[in-house]
């Protein structure tokens, strides 16, 4: 087994120590994650620049660069040109819709409108407990909500979340906040949803589903549960979502 090699400027610290087979630029990138996940930059903050990172790093200033754009890859950073890296927010319009992935079958993406049904504080069911890696029993926060194309209700969400990373989070505010909800999370909570995994499957729509989103009952729907991330791959949101799609479609790239 290879000797752990420790960066330079890093010596002392041992969850900076990388194996001596990793790319330099991939060791760069976990210290910038590790920077990240300890909340050195928010959402939306700029990061030092390159020639300052490189200094920091004890490294050239191309090998900053390419951690960076590997992160920038990952959705992670946003590079504007001319005015430098930052920390990627769900607030920006280019990223405020990266987990959302139905689509018109007709024109452009609209923003949909956001009509909440539910709010409530809870002790996890058992399944909720084992999605967000909570003990039995712990609190979560459940919220029920519509999202409308116009007028005409498109899904149907039910979400759970972290009850203790949520604290002072009610109705009202998340009714108050104009912006997309994980905008709302990451400014005044802290958190930062990174990435997700989702499982989808058709089914009948139920009754009382059916109801809300002005669908008939046994009617095709798909069921997409969405489970959200933060840094250090710690789940901290569970959605269920039923998407109607007489006029969307579930759009996704695969590489």
């Amino acid at each position: 087994m290879p000797a752990a090699k420790t960066l330079p400027g890093t010596e002392g610290d041992a969850d900076t120590a990388a194996p001596a087979f990793s790319p330099l630029y991939q060791q760069i990138k976990g210290l910038l994650m590790r920077s990240l996940t300890l909340g050195e930059w928010k959402a939306g903050e700029a990061l030092p620049a390159e020639t300052e990172l490189a200094q920091r790093f004890k490294v050239s200033q191309g090998t900053v660069r390419k951690a960076l754009d590997a992160l920038t890859a990952d959705g992670l950073l946003v590079r504007r040109q001319g005015k430098g890296t930052f920390v990627a927010t769900h607030s920006e319009a280019q990223v405020q819709y990266r987990f959302l992935r139905l689509m018109p079958d007709h024109g452009p993406r609209e923003a949909m409108q956001r009509r909440f049904l539910d709010f409530r504080r809870l002790r996890a069911p058992a399944d909720i407990a084992r999605a967000l890696a909570l003990k039995a029993g712990d609190g979560v926060l459940q919220l029920r909500r519509l999202l409308l194309a116009g007028d005409t209700p498109v899904v149907l969400d039910d979400i759970w979340l972290n009850a203790r990373l949520f604290k002072g989070l009610t109705a009202g505010r998340l009714q108050a906040y104009r912006g997309p909800m994980y905008g709302l999370f990451e400014a005044e909570f802290g958190v930062q949803m990174i990435r997700a995994e989702e499982k989808i499957r058709a089914v009948a729509a139920g009754e009382a589903e059916a109801a809300l989103l002005g669908a008939a009952a046994g009617s095709p729907l798909l069921l997409v549960e969405r489970r959200s991330f933060t840094y250090a791959d710690r789940p901290v949101e569970l959605r269920r979502g039923l998407y109607r799609t007489e006029a969307h479609y579930y759009r996704n790239e695969l590489s």
